[in-house]
């Protein structure tokens, strides 16, 4: 189950919506890439939970990662405990990705910035020697950190450490996106309105991508914070 980059949404669809670029991006490049929801969303105004762990398997055949879980977590209500960091710490074991994308460290959803944090204390459990987790066979599972974790960003705006050019590759994170129909404008759709379900919210993330990218002169573009301080062996790599 080994990866290169593990994508960690705490809701079906903030991947989509936050990040699909990136991956889509990375894919490309000969990355491989697997996706962890924590829940499945079940507190959503629109849609179900089966419909939408459909949806998300839908939104992975788009995107062409290597695998997509679900750890069933309590949506609205999961907490920082023991079990949810050792339910997480395991999968980061089990994947021992290089880094790691997770949800902004501060949201308007409560959810997300909490998941930033219940990430962050599982890569940190996950690299504990004493701790031990095992994989479905009863084989231990080794301690594992990945080299950094990206914190993308979501409806609020947030300064961004770095930018990603996902120039090229809008249109396909669009349609991983609209996978999601349940959660987005439909007008023949009785259900209530949320904040992503307004007429003009598919057009935020347009606008969001082309703001990140002009402003690294590029297309489109992606921006995330940083864990930790971010360096680079060569200054010529950077845009």
């Amino acid at each position: 189950m080994n990866v290169d980059i593990l994508a960690i949404g705490v809701h079906p669809d903030d991947v989509e919506l936050a990040c699909a670029g990136t991956v889509l991006k990375h894919i490309s490049l000969g990355h491989s890439v697997a996706i962890l929801d924590l829940t499945q969303g079940e507190l959503g105004t629109r849609g179900t939970p089966e419909l939408r762990l459909q949806e998300a398997q839908v939104a992975a055949k788009i995107l062409g990662v290597e695998s997509r879980r679900n750890l069933g977590m309590e949506d609205g209500f999961f907490e920082l405990t023991r079990e949810n960091k050792l339910a997480i710490a395991r999968e980061i074991r089990l994947h021992r990705p290089k880094i790691i994308l997770a949800n902004a460290i501060e949201d308007r959803h409560p959810d997300h910035g909490r998941a930033a944090k219940l990430v962050n204390d599982s890569i940190f459990i996950s690299g504990l020697k004493q701790v031990a987790l095992y994989d479905d066979q009863g084989k231990d599972l080794e301690r594992w950190r990945p080299q950094q974790t990206y914190h993308y960003i979501q409806d609020r705006h947030i300064a961004p450490d770095l930018v990603v050019d996902i120039s090229g590759f809008l249109e396909d994170k669009m349609k991983a996106i609209r996978a999601f129909s349940s959660q987005f404008h439909d007008p023949t759709s009785n259900d209530l309105n949320s904040p992503i379900s307004t007429p003009d919210f598919l057009e935020f993330i347009r606008a969001r991508a082309k703001t990140y990218g002009r402003s690294i002169g590029v297309e489109y573009g992606e921006g995330f914070t940083a864990a930790r301080m971010v360096g680079v062996a060569d200054l010529g790599l950077l845009l």
